[in-house]
């Protein structure tokens, strides 16, 4: 068991494994550069483990002791397992796919001063954007084509694998009071250097060389700038990891984790990573969609359970809401609220609002605290200052379609909405234990 008091483990043994983890992690955000990516690499694990993939425009055979999952637009995906016996009620955990980055415009090469190529790119989520300077960054997302035999539209997963663009600061000689507060314009400050002028006209080529398709065929795309720069593993005792896409694919790679190891006989198990959380869940894959309320009720309508099955269940049912806290800040632990101060490496967070933008209340915290107390996972809490406001996350979202006891949770991190985040190297593996627990 790991001491529940201090932030890092007693044993190397634990130590060793702590960091075993978090290599893996590193392995999954470097290979998820967008959301489309991550849900294909969970994908990929869930049929490696015999799940079956479902598919929302084909009937259904669900059948009890099966283990299955289902996507909507490539960048959600929930998966389940149906218990082999009589089952009352559900255990879900959810998490979000999406992380603040800039989306490639149409037609976005644009001349500059008869010199540069640059790339006209717009905000996805609220992003902190100073640490988006002087970085190699590249675009990945998909592109879609339309196969002319069969009429269908084909979608097609995209990663230029290499340094490819940069957007430079203005040098502090032409702009003395950088230090000193800058309001950032995202479309003048923001858009990245392509290339010379002799690049003009081959950027859809470029992505379409990527994606093995011809740039003729391409119809349509959805593609992001993201972070070159490797996951790193550092701190004067290796404690820490930084790496982007921490909020929220750390709190997704655990949970899966988790879902895959933990063997549930009493409850329906459903893992779920939703898109769009970023920019509000208001979208069809997004929490504020019908997507998991769709996938339940066709579970239940599958397994022979009408609607009133389903609402009794949902009463006795729990789901926990997983999206990455912020820890007390080294340089700025005045941000924080005087009671509820988590800290990296201290342990899972649960997260309270009253104003209900994370939806915990003194039931479902009860409950996820002893689910840890079972998993001798440690446990911090969260609150804003109640000076600040504070963010959301997907939980109230989801609740408003699938309405059941939520708790909100996070693992504790720095810098989030950066492109290069920073967590801790044990708290990942306390999650796994803890999701581990929820589903067994």
């Amino acid at each position: 068991m790991e001491p529940t008091n201090i932030k890092h483990p007693a044993s190397p043994e634990s130590a060793a494994a702590s960091h075993a983890v978090s290599r893996a992690l590193a392995r999954f955000l470097e290979s998820s550069p967008t959301s489309f990516h991550a849900v294909e690499n969970i994908r990929t694990a869930l049929i490696k483990e015999g799940f079956t993939e479902l598919c929302e425009n084909r009937k259904w055979q669900v059948t009890s002791g099966g283990k299955y999952f289902v996507l909507r637009n490539g960048s959600s995906i929930a998966a389940f397992v149906v218990p082999e016996h009589p089952f009352r009620g559900m255990r879900i955990f959810a998490s979000h796919s999406d992380s603040p980055a800039f989306k490639v415009k149409e037609n976005p090469e644009l001349e500059s001063d008869g010199h540069y190529i640059r790339l006209n790119v717009e905000r996805y989520g609220g992003m902190l954007c100073a640490p988006w300077f002087d970085r190699p960054l590249s675009v990945a997302g998909r592109v879609v084509t339309k196969d002319l035999e069969t009429g269908t539209f084909r979608t097609k997963l995209v990663d230029i694998d290499r340094d490819l663009v940069l957007i430079p600061n203005l040098a502090i000689h032409m702009n003395r009071e950088a230090n000193n507060g800058y309001k950032y314009n995202p479309q003048k400050d923001m858009l990245p250097l392509y290339g010379d002028l002799t690049s003009k006209g081959t950027f859809l080529a470029e992505v379409a060389d990527a994606a093995g398709v011809k740039e003729s065929d391409i119809l349509g795309h959805d593609l992001f700038l993201y972070n070159r720069e490797k996951a790193s593993i550092w701190g004067a005792r290796r404690e820490f990891i930084s790496c982007g896409r921490l909020d929220d694919l750390q709190c997704a790679y655990a949970s899966l984790q988790g879902f895959l190891t933990g063997k549930c006989r009493e409850y329906l198990s459903v893992c779920c990573v939703l898109d769009n959380e970023e920019v509000g869940s208001g979208t069809k894959q997004g929490a504020a969609s019908t997507f998991l309320l769709d996938t339940l009720t066709r579970i239940y309508g599958c397994l022979g359970l009408d609607r009133e099955d389903y609402l009794i269940h949902l009463s006795d049912s729990l789901m926990v809401s997983a999206d990455n806290a912020h820890a007390v800040h080294p340089n700025h632990a005045d941000k924080a609220d005087p009671s509820n101060r988590p800290y990296i490496n201290g342990g899972i967070v649960i997260k309270f609002n009253a104003a209900q933008k994370y939806c915990t209340d003194g039931v479902s915290a009860a409950m996820f605290r002893d689910i840890c107390q079972s998993a001798q996972v440690p446990v911090q809490t969260f609150a804003n200052r109640s000076d600040m406001a504070g963010g959301s996350t997907l939980g109230n979202i989801s609740n408003t379609r699938v309405a059941l006891n939520t708790v909100d949770i996070g693992l504790p991190q720095l810098a989030m909405h950066s492109p290069y985040e920073t967590a801790g190297v044990y708290d990942t593996g306390y999650l796994i234990r803890a999701a581990r627990e929820f589903y067994r």
